[in-house]
């Protein structure tokens, strides 16, 4: 199946909501511990940079997870900023280790810190053009930071993409069922993957499936 792009940003807000509402417990605690196999201990505390942190669930299930660290979020959709500000002022516990802005990469007003982390949940799928994504990690990480990205991978068919939906998310509302389907058909192939890495000269990094459905890219930039 060759990839259709979707809309870049979820700036709906019933959109937004609707994805914020929805049960992701069991995928995003699986990319918390699939973080905690592969990082190093060294990289699991201090700044982390999450990339399209949308409204904030992985944001706050690391801060969880990983006491040492503090987390910025940047997302380019407005509603989704919204709602990961919310959820922090309900999560007390947080205050001082979690940050969110509004920006849409490439941007140059992304802090250029030293990160011990950089990361991105299914954000890569909804970028028409991936190379900005590889661009802005390869800006700003430094020689130890940890890369931690994770997506969708695209079914082979649409027929495929459609028994995903209703095998993963039938009683889901139906914009979010329309949404899922149409990040399947956007997400790219391993192979794409490693194509990308290569083109932006990211050496050091793996691409390795997670399950039926998902993908990591991860290591050091070497």
């Amino acid at each position: 199946m060759q990839r259709t792009v979707e809309p870049e940003l979820m700036d709906d807000a019933e959109q937004a909501k609707a994805y914020d509402a929805a049960d992701f417990s069991g995928s995003h605690n699986r990319r918390v511990d699939v973080f905690a196999e592969l990082a190093p201990p060294s990289v699991r505390r201090g700044l982390f940079l999450d990339l399209g942190c949308g409204s904030g669930d992985l944001v706050f299930r690391f801060l969880s997870a990983f006491p040492d660290c503090v987390i910025l979020g940047v997302d380019g959709s407005r509603a989704m900023i919204q709602l990961a500000q919310q959820g922090l002022e309900t999560r007390p516990e947080f205050k001082g280790r979690a940050s969110f802005i509004e920006s849409f990469i490439p941007s140059d007003n992304l802090p250029e810190e030293s990160y011990a982390t950089i990361m991105s949940n299914s954000f890569l799928h909804h970028l028409h053009d991936p190379q900005v994504l590889w661009e802005t990690v390869k800006r700003l990480a430094g020689a130890e930071s940890f890369i931690f990205v994770s997506d969708l991978r695209r079914p082979q068919s649409e027929e495929e993409a459609r028994r995903l939906v209703e095998a993963l998310a039938g009683r889901e509302p139906d914009i979010l069922k329309r949404d899922f389907f149409n990040s399947l058909c956007a997400a790219f192939e391993p192979e794409e993957v490693e194509d990308q890495l290569k083109r932006a000269g990211l050496r050091g990094l793996t691409v390795s499936p997670l399950d039926d459905i998902h993908l990591i890219v991860s290591g050091f930039i070497a």
